[in-house]
């Protein structure tokens, strides 16, 4: 399944960017939303579970997956006086929380599909974060 996004199609138009975009970082920003809605999902998932407490970490470590991937998502998109060090900080910040909610949800996957699901997203993010890592930010 793919999910549409439009970050390339809206920073192509910005008029900063005159066209040119860093793919890198487009693809980081699409992946950075895609893992922030399949962590909340595999969250509200696990909350459905009938052993909640043996997932208290996926679920935390799922919602702070959540909330960092759409800050990351959100501080990458703005183009305009944007500070590369902070980018790449938040970037890099983003991987971490992703590789740590990918180790959790995969202690989970073979009794549960939701975690098995949510820990290839946040893989395809956390490499996805890493690539931006090194390119250059704008």
């Amino acid at each position: 399944m793919e999910i549409s996004m439009h970050a390339q199609q809206m920073a192509r138009t910005h008029p900063l960017m005159r066209g040119q975009t860093n793919d890198a970082l487009i693809r980081c920003i699409e992946e950075c939303y895609s893992c922030a809605q399949t962590c909340t999902s595999c969250a509200d998932a696990c909350l459905g579970e009938e052993n909640v407490k043996s997932l208290t970490r996926c679920i935390r470590l799922n919602l702070d997956c959540t909330d960092i991937c759409n800050i990351a998502g959100r501080i990458a998109t703005r183009l305009t006086g944007s500070d590369g060090e902070l980018i790449r900080r938040v970037i890099d910040t983003c991987a971490a929380a992703c590789r740590l909610c990918a180790e959790e949800c995969e202690k989970h996957a073979g009794m549960h599909e939701h975690c098995r699901i949510c820990a290839e997203a946040c893989r395809r993010c956390m490499k996805a974060c890493e690539e931006v890592g090194l390119s250059v930010i704008y």
